[in-house]
């Protein structure tokens, strides 16, 4: 494999994504929209569902109005990770269909925008695991 490399874009915040890296993300609901318990349910399930298929899930939690996600994107193919640009959308436009069929809410769900920051080593991945208070077994 060739050396990782670093892609830097930007809508109203800079993103870094280095291929192989550990990120941790945060993404909020529009407005601070607050979550009912069944749609936190919906997002939670959704966060799991490509666990180890496009990304690996270090640990995560679902809070009422925002997520983290510690996570590390994995190998799509022809050596190329997934992006966290395709990762988050699937999760962010599924759970914007579903989240209204368990609770009333027409509208956006989500902020188009995120926060990402690249984990850049152990002792910042050890702090952020603690931050989060789920931690996936």
């Amino acid at each position: 494999m060739d050396q990782p490399s670093l892609r830097i874009t930007r809508r109203n915040l800079p993103h870094w994504e280095k291929d192989g890296s550990i990120y941790f993300i945060t993404f909020n609901t529009w407005d601070r929209l607050p979550l009912t318990a069944e749609a936190q349910q919906v997002v939670f399930n959704s966060c799991l569902f490509f666990h180890q298929e496009r990304y690996k899930l270090l640990t995560f939690v679902v809070m009422p109005d925002h997520v983290h996600l510690l996570m590390q994107p994995l190998i799509k193919e022809n050596q190329r990770y997934w992006q966290l640009t395709e990762i988050l959308h699937s999760l962010k436009s599924y759970t914007a269909k579903q989240i209204p069929t368990v609770m009333p809410h027409i509208g956006t769900v989500w902020q188009p925008e995120r926060y990402d920051r690249i984990i850049r080593d152990a002792a910042e991945l050890d702090r952020t695991w603690e931050y989060s208070k789920f931690q996936l077994h």
